[in-house]
């Protein structure tokens, strides 16, 4: 792979099937204001989560290889669909160009272990990231015993993805998709897609106050500042770094409905052909 020399002034690329992953770039804004970043929202075939397994690895493989060739040193799969139906391609690509990959299940699965009082853990995700058995395997290798409960939410990105408001019909999907949690009394729930933060208040609400909700950002974010110390390519010069966007589909679309979640302004988005 002809990809630039890595060094710490290299962005951090990071992409979604749409602009869930924008709840992790705006925590990695937050936490690691200092590096720069580049995010590639699929858009044009959202949704990874209703793709079959062959089609997920093959859309990793490709949007990996294009941020890589781009120039970076550190890929984040910052789509649960992806991640868990193409890490593995994604992690191969990336070290024949010597860069390390964060994913978000493995830092969501050893938060949502520390944090469970009763040991019962809920993930909510699409279809796709429940049938790979990503979280299963993720959680089985923590160091405690623990009881998991999946529940497919086929309809739920889509309908975040199309935007605000929502009405009361959305707040039914949602309790329906809960219920099953509720009645397997998790204290602990995550939230297996980027999508999902952004109805967090409605989430809590429909299942109580007690219950912990992991989210991706928050984890990632810690991990990719680990990795990148441990490998000597932070940035050090304190300055507020750069974020750039690219999309698949609309420019205008991807910027209307980003903005709302990334919370801050997209500026220029790039439109890129991927066949």
């Amino acid at each position: 792979m002809a990809a630039p020399e890595i060094t710490p002034e290299l962005p951090i690329a990071m992409f979604d099937s749409g602009v869930g992953g924008l709840t992790v770039l705006h925590e990695c804004l937050v936490s690691l204001p200092e590096e720069d970043y580049v995010y590639l929202g699929d858009d044009a075939r959202f949704p990874y989560g209703a793709r079959t397994a062959e089609d997920l690895r093959k859309h990793v493989a490709q949007v990996s290889r294009y941020l890589l060739e781009r120039g970076a040193k550190l890929l984040v799969i910052a789509c649960n669909s992806a991640a868990s139906g193409g890490q593995d391609v994604a992690r191969h690509i990336a070290a024949e160009a010597g860069i390390e990959v964060v994913a978000v299940i493995e830092p969501e699965a050893e938060i949502a272990a520390a944090l469970t009082d009763n040991g019962s853990v809920g993930v909510l995700a699409t279809p796709a990231t429940v049938r790979s058995g990503a979280y299963l395997r993720a959680l089985s290798a923590q160091q405690r015993a623990l009881t998991v409960t999946e529940v497919e939410a086929p309809d739920l990105a889509a309908v975040i993805q199309r935007g605000f408001p929502f009405s009361d019909s959305v707040v039914d999907m949602v309790r329906s998709y809960c219920e099953p949690l509720k009645r397997a009394e998790v204290d602990t729930v995550i939230l297996g897609c980027t999508h999902y933060p952004l109805v967090r208040p409605m989430l809590q609400r429909v299942l109580g106050r007690e219950v912990r909700l992991v989210t991706a950002g928050h984890a990632i974010a810690a991990t990719a500042e680990r990795q990148l110390d441990t490998a000597g390519l932070s940035k050090t010069d304190n300055e507020e770094g750069t974020y750039r966007f690219l999309c698949t589909g609309d420019p205008e679309s991807f910027r209307e409905l980003g903005t709302r979640f990334l919370q801050m302004p997209l500026g220029e988005i790039e439109r890129v052909d991927l066949p």
